[in-house]
């Protein structure tokens, strides 16, 4: 008999929702004024799901608003850096998986090549952006349905956005795609922080940082996208609408904002493609 973790989604019964066990995870760093309705709206789902939120030492309210919600469990980020939004959603992964910041103060061992060691009970495992202002119910539906119904293992939202939204997508990610991994540009938002799949894929990505080389910070969205990929796994973008997120304030007026996270990226992508044996791509880029 299969375990949680290692079911596909053929195991599925496409016709009762209430037999997958879904975890929404939140990253969350001072979301106060977000988290509350974040929370609230993913909790209409038809899939009544569980929430993780790891918190990147909010010094505002996030933490005490998100304990006050049943059937959540709030965690603190493992190391204490900014960026670390890959730190954050590994440990929710690793919490998810093997309950490794939340079981009594017992730290579990992070051995994923050994199954018997798993404390899944999920499904399937989605992130969201925690500052998310107009985050509803039906962005759940929407990326759990292709997983669920029609055979995918990852899917990732796309939406429209601000005109001056997306500069790293647009200048940085999806050139760099089409070089080194052509079999990514066709995704319209590469760095979508909205991403569901199924325990098995998210399992095997954990285990493809043998090189412990899980990006820390920005990079991690990109990271997620091309080992994903790289083992086969099968992804559907799915349209979400608008989006309209706290985030776009930081950088709106000074696109200049967005070179730490441009750096990342890029970075990510290359040590990916040498990963990869693709570097050499760049050889047929026009310069």
């Amino acid at each position: 008999m299969l375990n949680n973790e290692e079911r596909t989604t053929k195991d599925f019964d496409s016709h009762d929702s209430g037999n997958t066990k879904l975890v929404i995870i939140f990253c969350t760093k001072n979301s106060e004024s977000t988290i509350e309705s974040a929370i609230t709206r993913v909790k209409q789902s038809l899939y009544d799901p569980d929430v993780v939120v790891v918190d990147g030492f909010s010094t505002d309210n996030t933490v005490k608003i998100a304990k006050e919600f049943e059937k959540t469990i709030v965690i603190e980020q493992p190391v204490k850096k900014f960026p670390g939004k890959g730190i954050a959603m590994r440990a929710g992964l690793e919490e998810v998986l093997f309950k490794k910041y939340s079981n009594n103060g017992k730290s579990i061992k992070n051995n994923v090549a050994d199954d018997n060691k798993t404390d899944n009970k999920y499904d399937l495992a989605l992130f969201l952006d925690s500052d998310i202002k107009n985050l509803s119910r039906e962005w759940v539906d929407l990326l759990v349905e292709p997983i669920f119904k029609e055979g995918y293992d990852m899917t990732r939202g796309y939406y429209d956005r601000h005109p001056r939204d997306g500069a790293v997508t647009k200048l940085i990610a999806k050139p760099m795609l089409e070089t080194f991994f052509p079999e990514a540009p066709h995704f319209q938002q590469p760095l979508s922080g909205e991403i569901c799949a199924n325990m098995k894929v998210w399992s095997t990505l954990l285990r493809s940082d043998n090189r412990n080389k899980t990006p820390d910070g920005w990079g991690i969205d990109i990271w997620f996208l091309i080992e994903t990929l790289m083992n086969g796994f099968k992804i559907k973008e799915v349209y979400m609408g608008y989006k309209d997120h706290t985030s776009l304030d930081a950088y709106k007026e000074e696109v200049g904002n967005l070179r730490i996270m441009a750096e990342q990226v890029s970075f990510t992508i290359l040590d990916e493609a040498v990963k990869y044996n693709r570097f050499d791509n760049y050889k047929n880029a026009i310069l």
